[in-house]
Order: C-alpha cells, then structure tokens, then sequence
C-alpha cells in the first residue's frame, strides 16, 4: 500500500474513533456540549496528522495539500458519518 492509502487508513480509523466520542460528547452521556465534541474531533485530526507525518515523514505525506487529500477529507466525512449515525440510533 502506498503512503496515500497508509494515511487515509490511519485517518479513517481516527474518525471512526472521533465520530463515536463526538457522539458521546454531545448525548449527554457524560455531559452535552456539542462545541467540545467538535474541538475533540479536531484534536484527534491534529493528533492523527502529526503521527502520519512522524511515521511516514513529511516528504512523503506532501505537507498540507497531501495531508489534506488523503488525511482531512476521510477524516471527516467518515467523523460526521459515524455521528449522525449513533446520533438517530439514540
């Protein structure tokens, strides 16, 4: 697998991750604020795009604009995805 398809997995993997804990920020499990659900979702993409470009190095995630292809946009269609799903399951 190449490094585009490397990062979009990692990135995939995280928004699964941040669209369940957006859900539970924002259900009231814990405590309902949907601004913090989103700032965490954030965090986790910021997380997710330092550790690919620690793992991969940053000639090959191509700085912003690869990042931004192969990280950010799988990121967050599959983060809003996963929210509004568990979101009409409540």
């Amino acid at each position: 697998m190449d490094t585009d398809g490397k990062v979009a997995s990692i990135h995939t993997v995280g928004g699964i991750i941040a669209g369940y804990l957006s859900y539970i920020l924002s259900s009231g499990v814990i405590f309902k604020n949907e601004a913090i659900a989103v700032i965490a979702a954030l965090v986790i993409l910021y997380i997710l795009g330092q550790l690919s470009e620690r793992l991969f190095g940053k000639e090959e995630v191509n700085g912003l604009s690869g990042w931004l292809w192969s990280g950010i946009v799988p990121f967050f269609f599959i983060w809003i995805m996963v929210w509004v799903i568990f979101a009409n399951l409540q």
